[in-house]
């Protein structure tokens, strides 16, 4: 069996064509034989059966020798009334009465094959009696010759087993031509792909003229390569931004520290360990966005629990003191399934973002429209251009300075709430507004309150 599954497709399938063609084949022979050796068996039996007609004629005529010379058959015996055996072929002479059977009263004529015949020991003749009336009673007329073999003849059995052989071999060379010529374009794929590296993803597979299982293979390669192509490229970018964005504070961290000590009398301390507690902060802001989308990205199962929108907001809205006023909007009894701490922290980063680009206030609301579960957050400040809205999800996107001054974010803050609404089944979006940006998230909606 792993010689067998070590084969390649191509001469598996010659393989599996030929033994079925051979089968074919041999049941084809088997069924040919039979039928000539059946016409043969009908038609060897007529003729033995007329020549005992002929002699029974002869007989009547009174033209039968003792012996008779010319017969095309294998032998003919004439019996008389009183079981006497009166004439014969030459090559019966001196034997016995080759069979006792004898036709029945209605027909004058029967026939058999017998493998015991006393006249031809040793092998199977189809003997034929006839029966007719004379002067002095009734005379019977054997004649016999030899069955036809299961063969019929040795040229008939060449003949057929030459054609199956010539068949069988050209089915096997034609299943080969064809299946070659069908996975052509896969091998054609595969060559591709081999040299296809995770450096060099812009090649792609060829494809098929033929819209067939092979083509859809070839564009599904072609689409896989570009997914993964894409993904490549994210992670390179992001690569690159996290590495920046974390060489940034450690960077300002060194000069700080390398300043204070060259001028180690001169440097306010405290002033210079608060400096560095504010880069540590987003150092570790950074690390906490970075192992929260790499959760995200590894498609980590959220725990589902039920949970009430508005309990959650009112819940982290008074979790700290906010720098502006916050408004809030808040609709209980509104359900959604999901991980509690994640929607959680959904709600933290569109409200920190929402802090740091408002002027004086920030709405929070939660209601319920058409079967989902509803979250808003407002800002009061300069909002963002509809050209823009989808840019400001991507991972550490700057957008003008007016939004982009804030020291405490990581630009990754609305990419991971946008993750964690989708991992929901929800969308995280930027809509119309009369003032300032206004992120709504959608999640499908509890059917029934949990008290319910």
């Amino acid at each position: 069996m792993s010689l067998w599954r070590g084969w390649p497709v191509r001469i598996r399938l010659t393989v599996i064509a030929s033994a079925v063609m051979a089968l074919l084949c041999a049941f084809a022979v088997v069924f040919v034989l039979s039928v000539v050796r059946g016409t043969a068996q009908t038609y060897k039996t007529d003729e033995v059966v007329a020549t005992a007609v002929r002699i029974a004629y002869q007989v009547k005529r009174d033209r039968i020798a003792p012996v008779m010379l010319d017969e095309n058959i294998g032998g003919v015996q004439v019996i008389d009334p009183r079981g006497r055996i009166v004439s014969r072929s030459v090559n019966l002479v001196g034997k016995p009465r080759m069979a006792a059977f004898r036709p029945d009263v209605v027909t004058p004529q029967a026939s058999r094959t017998l493998c015991q015949s006393p006249a031809f020991p040793g092998k199977c003749v189809i003997i034929a009696a006839f029966r007719f009336q004379q002067p002095d009673g009734l005379w019977t007329v054997y004649a016999a010759d030899d069955e036809v073999p299961w063969h019929v003849n040795d040229s008939l059995v060449t003949a057929v087993i030459a054609s199956s052989l010539l068949l069988i071999a050209l089915t096997g060379f034609g299943t080969y031509l064809t299946v070659r010529k069908a996975l052509a374009p896969v091998d054609a794929i595969t060559d591709k792909l081999a040299v296809i590296t995770a450096t060099d993803l812009s090649q792609r597979v060829p494809l098929p003229k033929f819209a067939d299982e092979i083509r859809r293979l070839a564009e599904t390669a072609n689409q896989t390569l570009n997914r993964a192509e894409r993904a490549v490229e994210q992670q390179r970018r992001f690569a690159s931004d996290a590495s920046h964005d974390l060489r940034s504070p450690l960077t300002a961290m060194r000069v700080e520290i390398e300043d204070a000590l060259m001028n180690a009398d001169e440097t306010d301390w405290p002033a210079m360990g608060e400096s560095l507690l504010q880069s540590v902060d987003r150092l570790q802001a950074l690390v906490t966005d970075l192992l929260q989308l790499a959760r995200l990205d590894a498609g980590a199962a959220p725990r589902l629990e039920r949970t009430d929108l508005a309990d959650l907001a009112a819940n982290e809205l008074d979790r700290r003191q906010r720098k502006v006023e916050v408004v809030r909007d808040l609709t209980y009894g509104v359900h959604v399934i999901g991980d509690r701490l994640s929607l959680a922290r959904l709600l933290t980063n569109l409200v920190d973002n929402g802090e740091r680009h408002a002027v004086s206030m920030l709405k929070v609301s939660v209601y319920r429209e058409n079967g989902n579960g509803i979250m808003e957050v407002q800002d009061d400040g300069t909002g963002i251009p509809p050209d823009k809205r989808e840019l400001v999800f991507q991972r550490f996107t700057r957008l003008d300075a007016a939004r982009s001054k804030d020291a405490g974010g990581t630009g990754l803050g609305l990419s991971i709430a946008r993750q964690i609404a989708e991992s929901h089944g929800g969308t995280l979006a930027i809509e119309d507004s009369a003032c300032g940006a206004r992120f709504v998230v959608r999640l499908p909606a509890a059917e029934c309150p949990a008290d319910a």
